[in-house]
């Protein structure tokens, strides 16, 4: 497998909107971000991936773009993004953009002309049917943010297909103009020197031919029914996307990773295999979904370590000579990892630093989500008018509103699986609004940020933010971290991941103890092998236990000889 820049590099993903303000407007903006461009740079990434920032409406928080080949508003002018790419390049610090195209916003110009007649050029840019006689949707396929993914156009009384926001209308790919005009926006941006793209929901971009409605067992006539086996990883995807690198990707020295919901070890295969021409790597997210039950993410289940690194597991073994894994545990989309896989309360600190020995030591990229590096926590906001997201409104309106569920119920669902989680400004220190802005903050901010915030962490040597920049050092100094061969050990304990990382006679011993009670280790032979223990989130100063006893949420990383 070759060795490449994306393969070794660390990404750390910035939120716009909550990242930093700096003109007191209470929006996160891109000089807010050249602001602290000497903050990433001391953390030590190598690449910054940039949520959306350009034209929007901001149904969707900028995933619903008006005019790709232009900036925000609120986030600041093109000129101002051009200073963010020079300073980040100038910090040797690379810039991947977000590319949204399974669909845009319905104020982009293509949609405006697409539904003011249906013989308009631009119509075929979008996906439009009639109803039925009788007024019937087009097929029963849900949104993913609740209710029907179809809505009537008045004036041409013809449904356009939209899978996310009514205000998202899905652009039609079949179209070989359309496709070409977004090949001619991504080289706009490439010719301006970003260094990657991260490629949302884009193995939707293909719908199978028809679009038939969904069935299953039990399924009510006219009831809403997820449609995905329709258009995740439909029958073009592969061919669009291996005309997309053939038209524009293969012409850069850029990193692509693409958001694939659904998509399987095989599937990814298919997407990443480096003879394939496609995509270098895609996240996945099946372990995403293992706390939620039967409906969905919104049936909140418990979860347990022996779910977590089946799937881990499988993804280390099934792409390791074929693809490459993305090594992610929260971003814009998920909850804080700490509150959701550790324990943000009594080890919020330790725990936070072996979720990110996890991340750092398995074979992938690994992504560190802002806020992430110093432990930010979910937040648990009373009143359902303190979040802001989109898809969290709309599920209360058709469980409770609608619906007639419990409020209760579902606020604490929200607490625990709301996207709002990851969207709380960045906590920089402990003044008001966490000297995120001088104004009123968009979204509220996370009540720890007293305790939990940049400055503290900068002033504590023991701190999460340390560790990371340890971790990613330790990444650029080792290439066990990024190459070496992965092996599973101890597959059947309740609470112990441990494997090994081995790369030209060098190899590396992983023990993870994912609960709060001290765990044995059964690995004499290997333990009696350990000649370094190379990082661990304990202090040194606190006397260790003896060497086959994790402590609790205990990471060790070990040299082994012989």
């Amino acid at each position: 497998m070759n060795r490449t820049f994306w393969k070794e590099a660390v990404v750390y993903q910035i939120y716009p909107r909550s990242f930093q303000d700096s003109n007191g407007d209470g929006i996160g903006d891109l000089r807010g971000i050249i602001s602290r461009l000497d903050y990433l740079h001391k953390l030590g990434v190598d690449v910054v991936w940039l949520s959306p920032v350009y034209k929007s409406p901001n149904d969707d928080n900028g995933y619903d773009i008006s005019d790709y080949e232009d900036i925000m508003d609120e986030f600041g002018t093109l000129g101002d993004w051009e200073d963010l790419l020079n300073g980040l390049h100038a910090r040797g610090i690379k810039l991947m953009m977000d590319l949204v195209i399974n669909h845009s916003s319905d104020e982009h110009a293509w949609f405006v002309e697409s539904r003011s007649s249906k013989d308009n050029p631009y119509r075929d840019y979008y996906i439009w049917r009639p109803g039925g006689p009788n007024g019937e949707l087009p097929n029963n396929w849900s949104s993913i943010f609740s209710g029907p993914a179809w809505e009537l156009d008045e004036k041409t009384g013809e449904y356009y297909l939209h899978l996310f926001s009514r205000k998202q209308p899905d652009l039609n790919w079949e179209n070989p103009k359309l496709r070409e005009a977004l090949y001619k926006m991504m080289a706009f941006w490439l010719d301006k020197g970003v260094d990657g793209l991260r490629m949302d929901v884009i193995n939707m971009i293909s719908k199978v031919e028809g679009l038939p409605s969904a069935h299953y067992e039990g399924l009510a006539p006219g009831e809403l029914a997820g449609g995905g086996q329709y258009y995740m990883n439909g029958p073009r995807v592969h061919e669009y996307l291996q005309e997309m690198n053939r038209e524009v990707l293969s012409k850069y020295n850029i990193m692509t990773v693409g958001e694939t919901p659904g998509a399987t070890v095989e599937d990814a295969i298919l997407y990443t295999a480096e003879d394939r021409n496609e995509l270098q790597m895609v996240f996945q997210f099946e372990h995403m979904d293992i706390d939620s039950g039967p409906g969905g993410k919104w049936n909140v289940t418990p979860w347990n370590l022996t779910k977590l690194r089946d799937i881990l597991h499988k993804w280390q073994v099934g792409l390791a000579d074929r693809g490459w894994n993305s090594l992610y545990l929260n971003n814009h989309d998920q909850p804080r990892m700490v509150s959701r896989f550790g324990n943000d309360r009594e080890y919020r600190v330790i725990s936070a630093k072996m979720l990110a020995t996890l991340l750092h030591t398995l074979k992938g990229t690994p992504y560190i989500y802002q806020g992430e590096e110093i432990g930010m926590t979910n937040v648990q906001f009373p009143q359902l008018e303190d979040y802001k997201d989109i898809e969290i409104h709309n599920m209360y309106k058709e469980k409770v509103t609608d619906g007639g569920g419990d409020h209760e119920a579902t606020l604490k669902a929200i607490h625990v699986k709301g996207r709002d989680n990851a969207r709380t400004p960045m906590q920089w220190d402990s003044s008001p609004n966490a000297g995120f802005t001088q104004g009123t903050p968009w979204l509220k901010l996370n009540p720890r940020y007293e305790e939990i915030n940049v400055e503290q962490a900068l002033a504590d040597p023991d701190s999460v933010f340390y560790y990371y920049q340890k971790l990613i050092s330790l990444r650029k100094n080792h290439p066990v971290m990024v190459y070496g061969d992965y092996e599973l050990l101890l597959p059947e304990h309740e609470f112990i991941y441990a494997y090994t990382r081995t790369l030209e006679g060098e190899r590396w011993l992983i023990l993870l103890n994912f609960c709060e009670h001290p765990q044995t280790v059964d690995l004499l032979e290997e333990l009696n092998a350990v000649t370094e223990t190379v990082i661990s989130n304990y202090p040194e100063e606190q006397p260790a236990m003896d060497r086959e006893t994790l402590r609790p949420y205990e990471a060790r990383v070990c040299r082994l000889g012989g």
